[in-house]
């Protein structure tokens, strides 16, 4: 009994901090009422929002009332993993219900446009040519709670110097400062820096500036929720594309690795593995679709030089704007945006994907693996990447946990084309976007649609969830809950 008890201040420390995140979530869903004053027509939509925000930060406030705990209270990893996994489902709930309560999209299809924004997909079954600029900031929004981590936001000032079980959990092996709860007001800092920034980049640019607030927020949550429906390519504007390219590598990048570059250590900066990795890539990837594919569909070398840089740096940063439409593409460049895709942007940033940082592992330890054939049997090799925080040794182990984590990630991403070919999708759409939906990109060849299979629809949102929380977080926080209730009732009966 006394176990169970134990059991039970734990979930109510849980509960607890789920409580605060869906106030968070209530709180934010009033955001967008700030436009009324400039927007005056749209003010029949207000219930939209302020009817589920009172209903979250009610929820909310009962939850965290019947929270349990004291200021050394802590988080274990399997603890911060049920904490993320029931957070975000509830915050794609309660992010959905505008879009519910308005009649704008089923319940389906909002709960795949909430967890696409919170995931910071992109992908969209919303007409934003109909949607009142409310509805436009608020996909905005949903992207900026969960660009840089729901959990860790909301949760920054409370977990305390020793609540190392929700960062991990958040997907953050790498801490920019000792203590977690510096690490995390640093990382908005930064984050909401490179926002401001960006805004006031594409308004000089010459975007209007609430379509720059939007893709300035998107662009460094790598997102790809646009207010055009032609995306970035709507602006026909150079100036415009070069700094969504800055502001998407800015998004895709470890902010661990940010840490270093604002403390000036360039050189150490482009010195990380990673770093270089994401380099290397694009710089294979972009001549290649350029001078194969590109350059003799577009019948101009600037112009398919200019697509190839921007469309794969958005596969590949995982953020999903767009300056073209891949229905006149060839299957090779097809097959390109879909590699880098699956490989994904930065561990510990916004992106998705399997990481550039578990790639390059991997590809390193097949040089290893290689060069240990050819040494002899007695050399001492110590096998090492660097990392922001400096060199890191790579254990047997690690580089196993690794390649588990990628061969889960292709057999997910092998179900859902399979899932996407039963519903009459030709192969290469099917892989394309399926990829997209993973690897949290939102780029799409038009499967993901407002008319699209309810099946289609669940089997990317899951995949979303999957690829923004990472396999392992899910998979291990789900077998607690059912661990726990399994005990709880085993005792009770």
């Amino acid at each position: 009994m006394l176990y169970i008890e134990q059991l039970k201040e734990r979930y109510q420390l849980i509960i607890g901090y789920v409580g605060t995140i869906i106030m968070g979530i209530g709180l934010a869903l009033l955001l967008p009422l700030l436009l009324l004053p400039i927007y005056r027509t749209e003010i029949n939509e207000i219930s939209y929002f302020v009817v589920p925000s009172l209903v979250a930060i009610v929820l909310g406030y009962g939850m965290r009332r019947i929270m349990r705990y004291g200021e050394d209270a802590t988080l274990t990893l399997h603890e911060g993993g049920v904490i993320v996994l029931l957070a975000w489902c509830s915050a794609a709930i309660i992010s959905a219900m505008p879009f519910i309560l308005s009649g704008k999209l089923n319940f389906t299809q909002a709960i795949f446009e909430a967890v696409s924004g919170l995931t910071t997909t992109g992908l969209s079954v919303v007409d934003v040519t109909k949607t009142s600029h409310m509805f436009l900031l608020w996909r905005s929004l949903m992207q900026f709670i969960g660009g840089a981590g729901l959990a860790v936001i909301m949760l920054s000032a409370i977990i305390g110097p020793h609540g190392l079980g929700l960062y991990h959990a958040e997907g953050r092996s790498d801490k920019l400062l000792p203590n977690v709860a510096r690490s995390t007001k640093l990382i908005m800092v930064i984050y909401i820096g490179y926002i401001t920034s960006g805004t006031f980049l594409y308004i000089i640019a010459g975007m209007p500036w609430f379509d720059a607030i939007n893709h300035a927020v998107a662009a460094v949550s790598t997102g790809g929720f646009s207010t055009e429906p032609a995306s970035i390519g709507a602006y026909q504007s150079l100036p415009i594309e070069l700094i969504t390219i800055i502001l998407m590598f800015f998004g895709t990048t470890n902010f661990a690795a940010h840490y270093v570059l604002l403390k000036g250590e360039v050189k150490r900066f482009f010195q990380i593995g990673e770093i270089r990795f994401m380099f290397f890539a694009l710089a294979i990837a972009i001549p290649l679709t350029a001078f194969f594919s590109l350059i003799k569909l577009y019948n101009a070398v600037g112009k398919g030089i200019r697509v190839a840089v921007f469309e794969l740096t958005s596969a590949l940063t995982t953020t999903g704007f767009s300056t073209v439409g891949y229905g006149d593409w060839d299957s090779f460049a097809i097959f390109i945006m879909i590699a880098l895709m699956i490989i994904g942007g930065g561990a510990g940033s916004t992106a998705g994907g399997l990481k550039q940082y578990r790639v390059y592992i991997m590809l390193k330890s097949l040089v290893w693996n290689i060069k240990g054939y050819l040494l002899p049997q007695n050399v001492v090799r110590q096998n090492y990447v660097i990392r922001p925080e400096g060199k890191y040794y790579v254990s047997q182990d690690h580089a196993l946990e690794i390649s588990n984590f990628a061969m889960l990630y292709m057999i997910t991403y092998a179900v859902g084309v399979l899932i996407l070919l039963a519903h009459g999708y030709s192969l290469q759409d099917s892989m394309f976007e399926y990829a997209s939906s993973l690897g949290t990109v939102g780029l799409s060849v038009g499967v993901t649609a407002f008319d699209a299979p309810k099946v289609v629809l669940w089997a990317e949102t899951v995949g979303m969830l999957l690829g923004r929380l990472e396999f392992l977080v899910v998979f291990f926080a789900g077998l607690k809950i059912i661990k726990d209730i399994r005990i709880i009732v085993k005792r009770k009966f």
